[in-house]
């Protein structure tokens, strides 16, 4: 039942990137500014204010973070409703900024690379030097991709039509890091000599369940 359950959950978090992208793409394409364009800018928002309310100190707290929330939301609604797509830009920019920092502030001396970090919990333990200098490969890859991304979205954002620029974001982005993560994997299958055996997905399965034990 867990597992089925497990599979439910999937489907369901698909499906609703896929409804959210496809909504988005039609607003971007519409060229025209409305109430669902700026509800869909606002959602990613929201859903960030409702996780930060949640896991406030107190109910007080999370109660006051929500009712800024919405003040602001109110008072910046006629500039959301007019600039959705510039909203789309600055999130999606956002979270690329977000996962390039993640990666490549552990490439600073004396830290440990983030992908040294996902191979060891795959592996169950330390690396053998050449696995370990090809983890840090990886990571500055890793690295030079969100970048590439980032620089790709803002130059079609601001020198493509909007509609190419949200083509781009809403359904090629994802499958890009999908790509990233089959390319790396069979790189490293031909490479490394002291791999486990399995498939990309037991590593997976492997760093989610650590994740699970540690939180």
């Amino acid at each position: 039942m867990p597992e089925a359950m497990k599979i439910v959950r999937g489907l369901g978090i698909t499906i609703t990137i896929v409804t959210y992208a496809v909504l988005v793409h039609h607003v971007n394409t519409s060229g025209q500014a409305s109430i669902l364009g700026a509800i869909l800018a606002l959602a990613p928002i929201f859903l960030l204010a409702i996780t930060f309310a949640w896991k406030a100190a107190s109910r007080l707290i999370g109660i006051s973070l929500l009712l800024i929330f919405c003040i602001v939301s109110w008072l910046v609604w006629p500039f959301i409703r007019q600039h959705t797509g510039l909203i789309f830009w600055m999130q999606d920019i956002s979270l690329m900024l977000v996962l390039l920092m993640t990666f490549g502030r552990t490439l600073q001396h004396g830290r440990k690379p983030l992908c040294v970090h996902f191979a060891e919990i795959i592996n169950g333990g330390a690396l053998s030097p050449e696995h370990e200098r090809y983890a840090h490969k990886v990571t500055v890859a890793w690295v030079a991709f969100f970048a590439m991304i980032i620089i790709t979205s803002t130059l079609l954002f601001f020198l493509a039509p909007l509609a190419t620029w949200s083509i781009f974001v809403n359904f090629l982005t994802l499958p890009l890091v999908a790509l990233m993560f089959i390319v790396e994997f069979m790189v490293r299958r031909r490479v490394l000599t002291d791999l486990p055996a399995g498939r990309m997905l037991d590593a997976v399965r492997a760093y989610l369940n650590h994740s699970a034990r540690v939180h």
